[in-house]
């Protein structure tokens, strides 16, 4: 399975952005998909997740009421729409997949996608 993230980009505090990430090829069932990000000199941490099957939408504390994760089954993609950004938001932004659950130990993982908020 191939993750293809994209959607990153320069924007100033206060301002959006929509990440994407399209699962492609293999066979394996990518129930749950998400995001995780990592800003230079930090470790990877989860930002947000959902299941397919359940429906269900897992955030960080530090995200929740600013960031909304949603998904589209037929094409087996994960959305992340980012509002209210802020500078401690800048990161590269990774995308994960697994047959039950988005953590750090996730089967697949996409190349990052790296979103900068600055004035």
């Amino acid at each position: 399975v191939q993750l293809q993230a994209s959607g990153g980009g320069l924007v100033q505090p206060g301002g959006s952005l929509r990440l994407s990430c399209e699962a492609s090829g293999g066979t394996a069932t990518t129930d749950a998909m998400g995001w995780f990000r990592q800003a230079p000199g930090t470790e990877r941490k989860f930002v947000a997740a959902t299941l397919f099957s359940s429906r269900i939408a897992y955030y960080a504390e530090h995200v929740k009421g600013r960031f909304t994760i949603s998904r589209d089954n037929a094409k087996k993609a994960v959305y992340l729409q980012m509002n209210d950004l802020k500078p401690e938001d800048t990161a590269v932004y990774y995308c994960a997949a697994d047959p039950q659950a988005v953590t750090i130990g996730s089967r697949y993982w996409g190349e990052g996608t790296l979103v900068t908020v600055s004035s």
